[in-house]
């Protein structure tokens, strides 16, 4: 029992905070693309709006940047407060794959960072523009592998085990797998959406409120399009990680589509309660044989349910199969909201459009939601195993760790973070209330006044 509060309670602990911190990076990845995006059509225009779009925005990116990292460093420290077993055993892997971020991503981020923060008036513009687009490659070397981690521990391949230890022997099957290149594009594009999202639904609380009008319309006519054409995109990569996980983690796929018994042909479950003690869907709504074409692209096909596996290896249900749907809910929101917007602008009535303001505002989280809930269903429907198939997260737990450290460490993170989220984003929330400032100082350095709404649409 002891052993099991244990595993359970740094289970949570590093649930809370990878919860916590994942909601950074999924916004500081687009928001760094974005930003390069928005100075590089400055730059080839000098349209002073896209300058006070890229200065609040940056302003924004600082906040949000300083944030992520702090939460990512304590993620960090419990590989060897809460899982030393895990990081034995699989430190050969592991170790170099996050210090390749550090090399790579962090050293990128940090020394162009500072010129895009500080140094506009002291490098050229085309250098500056530069090191925009350094800090977003920075970014994507992060969650490259961050995901090349993540993705060896779902299907871990290239490697032997030596005295019970995982040696790679192969490290381009572990970088430029398969696996990790369906799942990295999948979290990159997400990241890009959540983004996209947050600056529309930006722009309408503007509009909403009569304020930058300017800035709001040409926010809105970029990050409409944007999301527009990238949510078809990543639909479709989602079902090939969808593809990925019903070939290499079955039982996973199996919870995920809450199908207890095998099946053949095997329907879908749209919406039920999972009950798993009986082994049955209750109030279930579902569509015969199309479980079986999603799967395999054919109707008839025989699809294994969790009955067809071990009990002792049978993942939890219920967050797995909700959590996979309300990603899906929140991909159909983007769609609705991206190209509902794009025909309201090609009609020329995005501006005076309020009720589509309205539902773009209260859109905002449906990024941030998408990422989580993908991330709980891939997390959570991987157990009992921390590496799958291989390592289980019973036996990943630090082997001397106590309840009651667990506890206070967990209540400890718990506080922090309520702290520093409390601030940070009030400060972020002030931000994008505030809007961006009035006036820019161009390359010249006078100041240059808002343009007019017809010349900042680009009409």
């Amino acid at each position: 029992m002891e052993r099991f509060d244990v595993t359970l309670l740094s289970r949570i602990q590093f649930a809370f905070v990878i919860s916590f911190h994942i909601i950074f990076p999924s916004f500081t990845i687009g928001l760094a693309a974005w930003l390069a995006t928005i100075e590089a059509v400055h730059y080839a225009t000098g349209n002073s709006v896209y300058r006070r779009v890229f200065d609040f925005w940056l302003r924004v990116f600082s906040i949000a940047f300083g944030m992520g990292v702090v939460t990512g460093i304590v993620m960090a420290f419990q590989f060897g407060t809460n899982w030393s077993s895990l990081a034995d055993k699989a430190g050969a892997i592991q170790g170099p794959l996050l210090g390749y971020e550090t090399f790579t991503a962090f050293l990128l981020e940090a020394t162009f960072l500072g010129v895009v923060l500080f140094a506009r008036d002291r490098v050229p513009p085309w250098f500056y523009l530069l090191s925009c687009i350094l800090v977003s490659v920075g970014t994507l070397f992060s969650s490259f592998w961050i995901l090349a981690n993540n993705s060896w521990m779902q299907v871990p391949v290239g490697h032997t085990m030596v005295d019970g230890r995982f040696v790679p022997d192969d490290w381009m099957k572990i970088t430029l797998g398969e696996v990790q290149l369906t799942r990295w594009p999948h979290m990159v594009l997400a990241c890009f959406l959540t983004t996209g999202m947050s600056v529309i639904a930006t722009a309408s609380w503007w509009l909403l409120r009569g304020r930058h009008v300017a800035e709001a319309m040409v926010s809105l006519h970029w990050a409409l399009g944007l999301v527009a054409v990238l949510i078809p995109i990543q639909l479709f990569v989602g079902h090939l990680t969808g593809v990925i996980v019903h070939d290499h983690q079955p039982e996973k796929f199996a919870a995920i589509e809450a199908r207890f018994h095998t099946q053949k042909p095997a329907s879908e479950v749209l919406l039920s309660w999972p009950d798993a003690p009986t082994g049955k869907n209750l109030f279930a709504i579902e569509v015969p044989k199309l479980g079986s074409f999603i799967a395999n692209g054919n109707w008839d096909a025989r699809e294994r349910g969790l009955d067809a596996f071990p009990p002792n290896d049978r993942p939890p249900v219920l967050i797995p199969f909700f959590g996979f749907r309300l990603m899906v809910a929140m991909g159909l929101v983007l769609l609705a909201v991206s190209w509902t917007g794009v025909v309201l602008m090609w009609r020329h009535v995005l501006e005076h459009a309020r009720w589509f303001q309205w539902i773009a505002l209260i859109s905002f989280p449906a990024g941030f939601v998408a990422v989580l809930s993908g991330w709980f269903t891939a997390e959570v429907g991987r157990q009992p195993w921390v590496v799958y198939g291989v390592l289980r997260t019973s036996d990943a737990v630090t082997p001397s760790l106590g309840t009651w450290d667990v506890a206070f460490s967990l209540a400890a993170y718990v506080l922090v973070y309520l702290v520093i989220y409390s601030f940070g984003l009030y400060y972020i929330f002030r931000l994008l209330r505030d809007g961006p400032r009035d006036f820019a100082t161009p390359r010249n350095g006078s100041p240059n006044r808002p343009m007019s709404l017809a010349a900042a649409a680009g009409e």
